[in-house]
C-alpha cells in the first residue's frame, strides 16, 4: 500500500472518530426552554463569554503569523469539551501556515538527504512532504483530541507568567509531562506520551523500510517529547518578549 492510501486512512479515522462522537450527543437530553417571560440564565450567559475568549485564545500568532493556537494565561479556564478539542485540533493541524512549516521541514529533508528511499527531485520532495504532514497530523489527533478526551486531559498549555526565569523555565519543560485535567487539578500527561508513541508506531506505515523499527518509533517519540518542550519555552515566554521588543520599538520611534 503507498504512501497516499496510508494517509488517506488516518484522515477517515479522524473524521469517522468525530462523526461517532456527533452522533453520540443525539442521544442526550435536550436542554429545557426558558418561557419568553423569563429572562437568559447566567451560566448560558457566561458560557457565551467563554466562547468568546476561547475564539481570542485560538487565534493567537507570534508576530502575527505562527499559530499559538493552543495556549492560555488564565490559570481556571474551564476545560474544553470533546468537540471544542477536536475544534482546537483541526484549527491547529490544518492552518496555511502549517503546510508552509511542512513544506520547508520537508525540503531541509531532502537537502540533508534523509530517507534516501525517497529518492530525489518532484517525488522524493512529494513522498519527504507527505510524511511529514501524516506525523503532524497524526500527532496532533492523537495527543490533542484522541487522549486528551478519552482521559479527560486539557490539550492547551497554560502559561504560569509569573515567578524567577529558572522557575519558569522548569514549569515549561515539566508541562509536556503534566497536564491540567477536565476535573480541576493536574496530572501525568498521558495524553501526550501516549499521543507521541502512537504517532511514531502509526509511521512505520509509511516511512521507508529502512526508517522502520521499535528503535527507530521510540527515537521518533523520543525527539517529539522533546519538541514539545521547546515548544513549551516559546509559548512561556514569547508574550514577554514580545512586549519588551515592541515597548523599545515604541520608545524608539518618532514622537506624534
Amino acid at each position: 500500500m503507498n504512501l497516499m492510501k496510508h494517509f488517506v486512512l488516518i484522515l477517515v479515522l479522524v473524521f469517522s472518530f468525530t462523526l461517532s462522537c456527533s452522533l453520540a450527543s443525539f442521544g442526550q437530553e435536550p436542554k429545557p426552554v426558558a418561557s419568553p417571560n423569563t429572562p437568559p440564565p447566567g451560566p448560558a450567559q457566561k458560557s457565551e463569554q467563554e466562547k468568546e475568549i476561547e475564539k481570542k485564545e485560538q487565534s493567537q500568532r507570534i508576530l502575527g503569523v505562527v499559530p499559538q493556537f493552543g495556549v492560555t494565561s488564565r490559570h481556571d479556564a474551564p476545560p474544553l469539551t470533546p468537540g471544542g478539542k477536536f475544534h482546537l485540533f483541526t484549527k491547529a493541524a490544518f492552518d496555511p501556515v502549517e503546510f508552509g512549516l511542512v513544506g520547508l521541514q520537508a525540503g531541509i529533508s531532502q537537502a540533508e538527504n534523509e530517507f534516501p528511499s525517497y529518492g530525489p527531485g518532484a517525488e522524493g520532495y512529494a513522498k519527504r512532504y507527505g510524511a511529514a504532514f501524516a506525523d503532524e497530523v497524526s500527532s496532533g489527533f492523537w495527543s490533542n483530541f484522541f487522549y486528551a478526551t478519552l482521559l479527560m486531559e486539557d490539550p492547551r498549555y497554560f502559561r504560569s507568567g509569573s515567578g524567577t526565569i529558572k522557575r519558569r523555565i522548569g514549569y515549561a519543560v515539566e508541562q509536556e509531562f503534566v497536564c491540567h485535567t477536565d476535573k480541576g487539578g493536574r496530572s501525568f500527561n498521558f495524553s501526550n506520551v501516549l499521543g507521541a508513541f502512537t504517532s511514531g508506531a502509526i509511521s512505520n506505515v509509511y516511512y521507508p523500510q529502512s526508517d522502520r523499527g521499535a528503535s527507530l518509533t521510540l527515537s521518533r517519540s523520543a525527539i517529539a517529547l522533546m519538541y514539545g518542550s521547546l515548544g513549551g519555552l516559546v509559548d512561556e515566554f514569547w508574550p514577554d518578549i514580545s512586549r519588551a521588543l515592541f515597548k523599545k520599538h515604541k520608545k524608539d520611534g518618532p514622537n506624534p
